[in-house]
């Protein structure tokens, strides 16, 4: 104990003692220097992509309605509350699930609305438990304060949580 309290204070009284060296931390950066901010009409960032002839223009999500919504739970979180929503699939392997926001994320009549949404595999049916899928996402407190409940709507059914 008495032997690394006093390596600790020789050694604090030797880095102290550097006052120009490059060991002492508090000469590892210089002092801020004013500079003159780049023209941004001059030049373009070379790590932005350019567009290709090739790609869309728009990236539009095409994913489709999920046939089942089977379980939708909001979890409250410090800030707001995460919507947990779990869907089958008819196909396994759905890929890119989503919960897409309707009207903007705007409440319309008081219910805010998502829609669950996934882009189809094209393999076999196979059982229940491998069409399962299951996707969340971050709801604000401004957002619920606006809202009486919260819908989440599949293509054949959809589930509704409202306010104690």
């Amino acid at each position: 104990m008495h032997k690394s309290i006093s390596m600790l204070l020789i050694s604090s009284v030797l880095l102290a003692g550097c006052g120009q060296s490059r060991l002492n931390p508090l000469n590892w950066f210089g002092r801020a220097e004013r500079i003159e901010a780049p023209d941004a009409t001059a030049e373009i960032n070379p790590l932005i992509p350019k567009q290709s002839l090739f790609s869309s223009k728009t990236d539009v999500y095409e994913g489709q309605l999920v046939p089942v919504v089977r379980e939708m739970k909001l979890e409250r979180l410090p800030g707001g509350a995460i919507l947990r929503v779990t869907g089958l699939a008819a196909t396994q392997g759905p890929w890119d699930v989503r919960l897409e926001e309707t009207n903007n994320g705007e409440p319309l009549e008081g219910v805010l609305t998502y829609e669950l949404r996934a882009l189809p595999s094209s393999t076999a049916v196979g059982t229940e438990r491998s069409r399962l899928m299951t996707v969340a996402v971050f709801v604000s407190d401004q957002q619920l304060e606006r809202s009486r409940s919260v819908q989440v709507v599949g293509a054949e059914n959809s589930l509704i949580s409202r306010r104690r």
